[in-house]
């Protein structure tokens, strides 16, 4: 049965009715009081409850599940949506976003292979194509399930790479201990369609998209050090952006 959430409504505030409660429901899932997964009152037992018309209470929740607050399913109904991963905009692995929110993530490698060649990794690192890459893809898992396919290429140099060490370490804090800073890099982000192994390992519904990130990194002096091409669940993971007029 759905937690009823104690809510306030000031019908003499300029705030407008459905702002009020979607704010106050915000703070109840923010605060802990609804959790993850937990169902959520349906809104005509929310407007019987707080004496709002229907339309305010289903702004309220439109609201919320445009915040990513909450989710509607189809034959389940409002549920809390899962907690989702956010990246800044900032140059940090997966890893450190992670660690820097509290989580604890677990990673496994999918395949590390030395001497690989690809095309576009090769030009990511101005070298010619027929140049030997040092290629690692992972799949990382939180509390939640799988959250992230990352493959990743790194210069010859990386040869003697022990793939155990990104398999407990961020791939960054890797090249920080062999004298390798990450000083600048150029993302570029979208969305697409699941491939079916993508859906497999992320254990994602047939319909359902993933997004991806595709990055180049660079050290101080503007030498490649790294080319990510990675996909996450859209359901786990944002992207946090902050921009700024010119």
């Amino acid at each position: 049965m759905a937690m009823q959430i104690p809510v306030s409504i000031d019908r003499s505030s300029p705030v407008p009715l459905y702002h009020q409660l979607a704010e106050q429901l915000a703070a109840a899932i923010d605060d802990g009081l609804l959790k993850p997964g937990d169902a959520f009152e349906n809104e005509l037992s929310l407007a019987d409850r707080l004496d709002l018309s229907r339309p305010t209470v289903r702004r309220a929740i439109i609201e919320l599940v445009t915040r990513g607050l909450l989710v509607r399913r189809r034959g389940i109904g409002t549920t809390v949506a899962q907690e989702v991963i956010h990246r800044r905009n900032e140059l940090t692995s997966l890893y450190d976003d992670l660690r820097r929110g509290g989580r604890e993530s677990v990673t496994e490698i999918l395949q590390f292979d030395p001497a690989v060649v690809d095309q576009r990794a090769a030009l990511a690192f101005d070298l010619p194509t027929e140049t030997p890459l040092v290629y690692v893809e992972r799949l990382r898992s939180v509390d939640q399930g799988p959250l992230a396919l990352m493959k990743n290429w790194l210069p010859p140099s990386f040869a003697d790479l022990d793939p155990d060490a990104i398999a407990t370490d961020g791939l960054y804090n890797v090249l920080r201990a062999r004298g390798v800073i990450p000083a600048v890099g150029h993302q570029v982000i979208g969305a697409r369609p699941a491939e079916p192994a993508e859906r497999k390992l992320l254990k994602l519904d047939r319909s359902a998209p993933v997004l991806t990130m595709s990055r180049r990194a660079y050290d101080a002096a503007g030498k490649p050090v790294e080319f990510g091409d990675h996909c996450y669940r859209y359901d786990l993971y944002k992207f946090d952006i902050t921009v700024y007029a010119s």
